[in-house]
């Protein structure tokens, strides 16, 4: 794309110069000619006779709108006339439009009326972009004119953009079929819509004082697409946040932090019920080999290991200091870590930021950024490493090691994250509490669980992102390589701001999050359940190699509600080609029924899941089971789990893995016959036919997400 920065640069410039925050229309249409953004031909004009030489200029009908610095909202104003037919009502309207817009503003400076070439037809769509305080530079697109406001069916993607994601937005929009031709419509031109999509995306990029831009409506037609109105709102003292760390730096500081050579804490006590005491013990009882320093102003000894009164007195290298003391003497702690060089600190104490103390932690900020120390907190639990045995926490010490890692912003989802994991006998490689996050935030965990050998899956609960650019360009490169889940709290809190464009009034928080989530390949959970579940199902399953979902129940009332979940969670129930429907029928009763789902009927033996699910499994054509059991005599729960996990481990051997998830129906015995599927590999829910197929769901969303399935 060929850009004119320099005629850009110029009428902003000219614009900061007046003291203004947007550019008139007639700018905005250089700044658009400038980025190759297509604009109706049109003039200004001085006097009635100018517009009506002009509007027979170009040819009618036209429009005719205010020209004001100081009216950013025409039509409010009475500023705009569309359909103007003839010279006679050109005059007229140029008189009508500027007594209405000294009516509305008096004082309002008016350096004419803009003459437009009135578009015809067409499909009326938004373009535009928006500034947020944690993604920066969005771009959007929704369906345009009066309707935007109304349906709010618009998406964002995180500028620049290319223009194979452009192309996605259009398929992103709840109103796309519009967009194909409706009722004998043409399809509009999607190539052309994409490009100026991208197209605004490198502008706002190019030039960030733009901190939003309507093209509102966009005419999509046939043939082309073309922006009839434009609004730019600037603001020059906006600042992009500054360029994180590089990944290289993260990596290696937080490697020193989750897996320390030698650790400090700083108020270890030996005083049952001080947190220090807690973090000591756990640190021992966890079977940390690193060296353990207890920092203390008066022990000698603090539960077996020599103390001292500073990190300054250590004689060794410290990698990582735990902080147990109260926030008022942090500060002065942690400028004595600096001194000693020590790269990382985990800061437990509460009593900052969350409290009303925002001093206090712009102190302790202040502090890492001085001597290069990383700070994890302050107001956490800690963090658990299980690799390197590490138990930095108040809460108990872990033991059930594992492939998944997990973070909280909160205190309270981290407990029932430690407690889900343990009863769900759900392996961790790490649990990491986030708190206020002065600076280490959940984008240093992903650079770090990255190349961490010991995590396959990363799932973390997030409040709000600090920094949502950086987050987004890191799970966009993480996610290629292992799923990352991500529960965002306070999905409805969150309304739309005021701004002075459609677009930024449109921007609903959540929507932001969801659509830069999926731009990332992030899997989002709705609900704490679901991280919890997807953290510790997706690991356990293979990769899927294709869309074909197969369902074999033994009750027709599963057999609907699974399909429903299927087709809610993204995924594709197979169409039975007729060998195959025939060679299902071979194993089912008569009164049984093929197709997709498979349904055998309840008072089948177990030798007929048995042959199904190996049907299932070496037919090529099926990507991926799921398994709707009822109990029954005939097939008691855990004879049906056995067989199961049998048939699975027999096909392993001849090389044929397949994602396979089980809904158990029944009486009590089918939770011991979840859990022993679960622990075979297979997840399994009792009493839930959506909990299976959601986890499904979002390993096909990973798979799709890093190109795994073509």
């Amino acid at each position: 794309m060929a850009t004119d920065k320099a005629s850009v640069r110029k009428i902003l410039d000219a614009v900061k110069a007046d003291g203004r925050t947007s550019l008139t229309a007639p700018e905005g249409k250089l700044v658009c000619d400038a980025y190759g953004i297509p604009v109706p031909g049109e003039g200004v004009a001085k006097s009635a006779a100018d517009a009506a030489k002009l509007a027979s200029g170009m040819g009618y009908p036209v429009v005719m709108k205010i020209v004001s610095p100081d009216i950013l909202h025409k039509t409010e104003a009475g500023g705009v006339i569309v359909g103007v037919k003839d010279d006679a009502a050109a005059k007229a309207a140029y008189d009508t439009i500027l007594a209405n817009a000294k009516k509305y503003k008096a004082d309002a400076k008016i350096e004419g009326i803009q003459v437009q070439q009135m578009l015809m037809g067409g499909t009326e769509v938004i373009i535009g972009s928006i500034t947020d305080g944690s993604f920066g530079k969005l771009v959007a697109f929704g369906l345009g004119g009066v309707l935007v406001e109304v349906l709010k069916d618009i998406t964002f993607r995180l500028a620049p953009t290319d223009k194979t994601e452009a192309l996605s937005m259009l398929d992103s929009i709840q109103a796309k079929e519009m967009l194909h031709g409706v009722r004998g419509g043409d399809p509009v031109n999607r190539d052309a819509l994409a490009n100026i999509i991208a197209n605004v995306s490198q502008l706002v990029t190019d030039f960030p004082e733009i901190v939003e831009l309507d093209l509102n409506p966009v005419f999509a037609t046939k043939k082309d697409a073309i922006a009839a109105d434009v609004r730019i709102v600037v603001d020059f003292d906006y600042k992009p946040k500054p360029a994180p760390r590089s990944n290289e730096e993260i990596v290696k500081q937080m490697n020193r932090i989750m897996q320390p050579k030698a650790l400090a804490v700083i108020g270890a006590s030996s005083e049952n019920g001080k947190i220090g005491n807690s973090v000591m013990k756990n640190l021992i009882n966890g079977g940390y080999k690193g060296k353990i320093y207890p920092i203390h102003p008066k022990a000698d000894e603090i539960m077996g290991h020599k103390a001292y009164k500073s990190v300054l007195d250590v004689p060794g290298e410290i990698d990582t200091a735990v902080f147990a003391i109260p926030a008022k003497f942090v500060a002065g702690a942690l400028k004595e870590c600096g001194e000693k060089k020590i790269q990382g600190a985990v800061l437990i104490p509460s009593g900052f930021a969350e409290a009303n103390e925002p001093e206090l932690q712009e102190e302790i900020v202040e502090i890492g950024k001085k001597y290069n120390i990383r700070l994890m907190g302050p107001n956490i639990y800690g963090f658990y490493y299980t690799p390197a045995d590490l138990c930095a926490t108040f809460c108990t010490a872990y033991d059930v090691k594992g492939s998944a890692a997990l973070s909280s912003q909160s205190g309270g989802i981290g407990m029932a994250i430690i407690g889900f994991s343990r009863s769900a006998k759900m392996g961790v490689s790490a649990i990491v509490g986030l708190g206020n996050k002065s600076d280490i935030d959940e984008d240093d965990l992903l650079a770090f669980f990255e190349q961490d050998p010991n995590t396959r899956i990363i799932a973390q609960h997030c409040e709000d992102l600090k920094d949502g650019r950086a987050f987004a360009e890191a799970a966009k490169r993480v996610s290629k390589k292992k799923p990352v889940v991500v529960l965002k709290a306070g999905r409805t809190s969150a309304g739309a701001k005021a701004a002075s464009s459609h677009t930024g009034a449109l921007a609903g928080n959540d929507k932001i999050y969801e659509d830069v989530f999926k731009q990332s390949g992030v899997i989002r959970a709705r609900s704490l359940r679901q991280l919890l579940e997807f953290a510790r199902g997706i690991p356990v399953m293979p990769t899927p190699k294709g869309e074909n979902v197969l369902i074999i129940t033994g009750a027709g009332g599963s057999g609907v509600l699974l399909s429903d979940a299927v087709v809610d969670n993204g995924m594709s129930l197979m169409t039975m080609p007729p060998d195959l429907d025939a060679a299902f029928r071979k194993f089912i009763p008569p009164f049984g029924a093929a197709g997709n789902p498979v349904d055998i009927t309840g008072g089948e033996p177990p030798i007929t899941y048995v042959n199904t699910v190996k049907l299932g499994l070496t037919d090529d054509r099926i990507h991926s089971l799921i398994l709707g059991y009822w109990h029954t005599i005939v097939t008691p729960p855990m004879v049906f789990a056995k067989n199961m996990v049998d048939v699975k481990n027999e096909m392993k051997a001849k090389g044929i893995e397949k994602p396979m998830v089980a809904s158990l129906a029944g009486d009590v015995e089918v939770e011991e016959a979840a859990e022993y599927l679960y622990q075979n590999g297979i997840p399994a829910y009792a009493y839930s036919t959506e909990l299976p197929v959601e986890v499904l769901g979002a390993k096909y969303k990973w798979a799709r997400g890093a190109g795994l399935i073509k």
